[in-house]
């Protein structure tokens, strides 16, 4: 990496490079060898911390394509396409996703095209399978595998580790085991369990440092401060529906309306009724905002046709009055969404 532009130094080269937008690497690539081992280098991206230039992207993964991911710039309103995910199991699924050391991680899950009553079909209802995709070298990495299989469970990340609870290790078996993942190690160690399972799946969220566990269906959460006290149960009678954290804030879909939740206190936000017929959509947030991405629509007695969509609604709500609008649509992926998170490169 050397010579990277005429009459400047390489560390001062490197910045220059390091202002350039992600989605616009492939491009300096092929300015040169010497540019390409640039921007393929983990010191482009240091740089870029420290120049202040990193970005905020989002990650998705939906039905169709089969275990494809893209990645969306939000400053720039445009989506880039990633590798497929080599993993073995076909349409991954009910998996754990986020991202931490600048790296996107996708943990266990199991197939799509298994009968979740009876575990037939192709056998893979749970796996112990953890990738990582690197942008800096944009490529799939398998990694050390989690101690128990797992699909429909809480995955967060602490403190820079990744925090994996409950779910199920077969269709008919949930569990309360925990892990904590060290991506710097590559190791797994086991945690405090969760008090109990509730036999449903459950997600994760990070809301003032701590993890909350929920359990479809049920006010009570799960809370995780750190490794070493374990986990409380609290019963905030939080709103059922799909969740975003925006700014350290809770926001919740339900019955037609965003609500800002604190603890036992809602409030709402705005109107959310287009959305009463799309189902399997993700909702995230971002900056200021809350993300709606893909689902399907779903029959009703009028029409039984279900609708892939590709669809992205953005509700801006860091404002005085939130407001809806549209972003650029999946290029690729459609459909139910399988994973969603961010990632700062």
């Amino acid at each position: 990496m050397t010579g990277l532009i005429e009459g400047l130094p390489d560390a001062v080269a490197l910045r220059c490079l390091a202002r350039v937008p992600f989605y616009l690497h492939p491009k300096l690539e092929i300015v040169s060898h010497s540019w390409r081992a640039a921007i393929r280098s983990p010191e482009l991206f240091r740089a870029r911390q420290e120049i202040g230039s990193t970005e905020e992207l989002l990650c998705v993964c939906a039905f169709d394509p089969e275990n494809l991911w893209q990645m969306y710039d939000p400053l720039r309103d445009l989506w880039i396409t990633l590798p497929v995910l080599p993993s073995k199991v076909r349409h991954l699924a009910h998996f754990g996703v986020v991202s931490t050391g600048g790296k996107l991680f996708v943990l266990g899950g199991g197939s799509e095209d298994v009968d979740p009553l009876t575990g037939d079909q192709d056998g893979s209802f749970a796996t112990n399978e953890v990738w990582s995709y690197d942008p800096v070298v944009r490529r799939w990495a398998q990694h050390a595998s989690m101690i128990l299989p797992r699909a429909m469970f809480a995955c967060c990340v602490l403190e820079g580790k990744i925090i994996v609870a409950g779910g199920f290790t077969s269709c008919r078996k949930s569990i309360s085991q925990a892990e904590m993942y060290d991506h710097e190690k590559d190791v797994w160690i086991p945690i405090p369990d969760l008090h109990c399972t509730h036999n449903s799946a459950c997600t994760g969220l990070v809301i003032g440092g701590k993890v909350h566990v929920l359990h479809k269906g049920l006010s009570k959460v799960q809370v995780l401060d750190n490794v070493c006290s374990g986990w409380t149960v609290e019963d905030y009678g939080w709103l059922q529906g799909p969740m975003a954290v925006v700014q350290g804030a809770l926001y919740v879909m339900s019955h037609g309306l965003i609500f800002k939740q604190e603890k036992e206190v809602r409030k709402v936000v705005t109107s959310s009724s287009e959305f009463r017929r799309r189902i399997g959509f993700a909702m995230t947030g971002v900056r200021d905002e809350i993300y709606v991405i893909g689902g399907v629509i779903g029959p009703d007695r009028f029409n039984w046709d279900i609708k892939p969509m590709s669809d992205v609604d953005i509700l801006t709500v860091g404002g005085d009055r939130p407001t809806w609008r549209q972003a650029a649509p999946m290029t690729m992926c459609r459909g139910t969404i399988f994973g969603c998170t961010q990632l700062r490169i």
